[in-house]
């Protein structure tokens, strides 16, 4: 019976820092992404395929302000639903054109993906998720009165607005994600953390204004999926710690008790390997394994040659 493995690739895999936000750069991109998922799926596993998304839709909330004086701007749920539609399209036309060229029998789909989030959750007191572009102290207090933002400055280069960032308790779709799975079908979905949505005491479903971390929301996908190995990719070949110093050391095999006391001495940055290791630290807890690795190396670390694994006893 073939292992199920959830892939979490980030916006950066799709568009590299200071390149052009341009179509057909971010195309070729992806193509290189869908080659290494290509042999993962050569190696008999069920994908599903998770994404970042945070290049793109900052990208979209400038064109919003841009153009605001002749076209609505939409609300955050909506543009995170966008990039899902624009990122999935991309992965999917250069996966399918992959596995064609492989020979392959599997084929790729793509869930526009709604992910509950609680209105209790104490993000919503506390917004911290920096998004779109740079304001003026001028126009953040204009901002602050029109449109109820909240606006804070970021490292002296100017005001952003910050959002909430809630914690994902279930995704919708998990039924058809499955089913498609076991059609021989690689999924993606949950692209950019998912579209936030809450439940009203009504029963009905809402859209808000938040970001959740990808890499949480991956690890949900694989928890709700049942899968044996939820794997995030990065630029980097392994989690260290002491990163930087000379006594940089890189880990291998780790345990979850391990990985937590590296994580409480500080060894991972918030914003950075840290929510990385949380996930992979939460989904081996589970019985799964997590896997840290490269992007191009993404087919040795499911063989254990390459990348950083946490699981419940190692």
């Amino acid at each position: 019976m073939a292992k199920r493995v959830v892939i979490a690739i980030g916006g950066n895999a799709i568009l590299q820092p200071k390149q052009p936000a341009e179509f057909d750069i971010q195309m070729q991109n992806v193509r290189k992404s869908a080659e290494q998922i290509a042999k993962i799926e050569a190696m008999d596993y069920e994908i599903v395929l998770t994404h970042g998304n945070g290049p793109q839709v900052g990208n979209i909330l400038q064109q919003n302000e841009i153009a605001k004086d002749v076209v609505p701007a939409f609300p955050l749920d909506a543009c995170n639903g966008e990039t899902q539609g624009s990122i999935g399209y991309m992965l999917e036309q250069s996966l399918k054109n992959t596995l064609r060229k492989n020979q392959s029998s599997a084929n790729v789909a793509t869930l526009l993906t709604e992910v509950e989030v609680d209105r209790n959750d104490p993000a919503f007191q506390n917004p911290s998720k920096p998004i779109g572009i740079f304001y003026s102290e001028e126009e953040a207090k204009q901002l602050q009165a029109t449109k109820n933002w909240i606006m804070v400055e970021d490292a002296g280069r100017g005001y952003r607005r910050v959002v909430p960032s809630p914690m994902p308790s279930m995704i919708h779709g998990i039924d058809s994600i499955v089913h498609l799975l076991e059609q021989n079908i690689i999924v993606i979905a949950g692209g950019g953390g998912g579209i936030p949505v809450y439940q009203t005491n009504e029963g009905q479903l809402c859209g808000v204004e938040a970001v959740i971390d990808k890499d949480r929301t991956g690890r949900k996908l694989a928890e709700q999926v049942n899968a044996d190995i939820f794997m995030i990719l990065t630029d980097v070949s392994n989690v260290y710690i002491n990163y930087g110093k000379p006594e940089q050391e890189k880990l291998q095999d780790i345990s979850v008790t391990e990985a937590e006391k590296y994580l409480s001495d500080g060894h991972f940055s918030v914003g950075s390997m840290g929510p990385k290791i949380e996930a992979g630290i939460g989904f081996a807890k589970t019985g799964g394994t997590a896997i840290i690795c490269a992007l191009d190396e993404a087919d040795l670390a499911l063989q254990g040659k390459a990348g950083t694994r946490i699981s419940y006893a190692s």
